[in-house]
């Protein structure tokens, strides 16, 4: 075995080490399974957990390819995309967090014999549990502008984990961007898992009372999908501008509360689209809430895009902010 495929391998068992040692820790000192109360407040399991990774990480990290993406886009993806043209894969917003947060690569599941490395952030100040959420990246892959969001609603009170469903890859080309995502939908399975496993990781390790999924675009489609997965487990669902259905045989057994963020001028997800899936929901007597944009397009929250509108973008945010706190706040002693 050469050494990148050792560090692998030690890096897969320090990861299935961790994942079971972190999740049955008790030690009295400790207040919940993050945090000491002698010690500040400081997330030390968690934090050692990630100190202990980072060296295996970057060795499993360098041993890893580029990765090819599928050369067939089948022609019902295509039809399904959204408005390439709506989005861009350029810097993040310097927005910062509104408070400190600790955060971290690390691997959260294993795939088709494969580490799955995410983005974990928490409140630098956390003592007792939190609330966790999945967030789920768009078609560009978890690059930087997704863990910098991923920061800020950590920063709200949430342990975050923002996940990797195309396998280490991201993109700035729309082509890869669009070979890379239907290589995902020919391969559902094996994103199913990834999320499956993504959301056992913060029950498990996490510890999170109840836990959450947001996306956009691409991610606002699997925000829907990982309420149709965990229908009664998952407490709340935020879908920006994603895929929808109004196939009522799916949506028949969800019970997550669903808040859809969507644009009137959104040409890959029609607003007739929209209402379709608002009155599926309705007819099944869901717990939803709808909001449509007007004179606004496809991903009008990304701020790298020409799509961008700053006031729709922070109206939409302040809704998914309430939203989650809404249902997924829990009170503390």
């Amino acid at each position: 075995m050469d050494a990148g495929g050792r560090a692998k391998q030690a890096a897969r068992a320090e990861w299935h080490f961790l994942a079971t040692d972190i999740s049955t820790a008790q030690t009295p000192s400790f207040e919940g399974p993050f945090m000491s109360r002698q010690n500040g407040g400081h997330p030390l399991l968690i934090l050692a957990a990630i100190l202990s990774l980072s060296v295996l990480v970057a060795c499993d990290f360098a041993s890893q390819g580029t990765g090819e993406v599928a050369p067939a886009v089948p022609q019902q993806a295509v039809d399904a995309r959204p408005d390439e043209a709506a989005e861009s894969a350029g810097s993040p917003p310097e927005t910062a967090p509104q408070r400190p947060v600790v955060a971290e690569t690390l691997p959260y599941a294993e795939v088709d014999d494969e580490l799955v490395y995410g983005h974990f952030v928490f409140p630098a100040d956390m003592v007792d549990p939190l609330p966790g959420v999945i967030v789920i990246h768009e078609w560009w892959g978890l690059n930087d502008d997704v863990r910098a969001m991923a920061d800020r609603i950590a920063a709200e009170g949430y342990v975050v984990l923002a996940v990797d469903l195309f396998g280490g890859r991201s993109t700035r080309s729309p082509a890869d961007a669009r070979a890379i995502m239907v290589s995902v939908v020919e391969n559902h399975d094996l994103a199913e898992q990834n999320i499956r496993q993504a959301y056992q990781f913060l029950v498990d390790s996490g510890q999170a009372p109840r836990i959450g999924v947001l996306g956009w675009d691409f991610g606002g489609g699997w925000s829907l999908n990982t309420a149709i997965l965990f229908p009664d487990d998952l407490d709340a669902a935020v879908i920006y501008y994603g895929q929808v259905t109004n196939d009522e045989e799916r949506l028949a057994r969800v019970n997550v509360p669903i808040l859809g963020l969507f644009a009137a001028n959104d040409r890959g997800i029609p607003v007739a689209h929209v209402r379709r899936f608002e009155q599926a929901l309705e007819n099944l007597r869901k717990t939803y809430e709808i909001e449509i944009y007007a004179d606004v397009g496809h991903a009008f929250a990304n701020p790298t895009g020409p799509n961008y509108n700053a006031a729709i973008a922070e109206q939409a945010w302040t809704r998914a902010l309430e939203f989650l706190n809404r249902y997924l706040s829990v009170a503390v002693d």
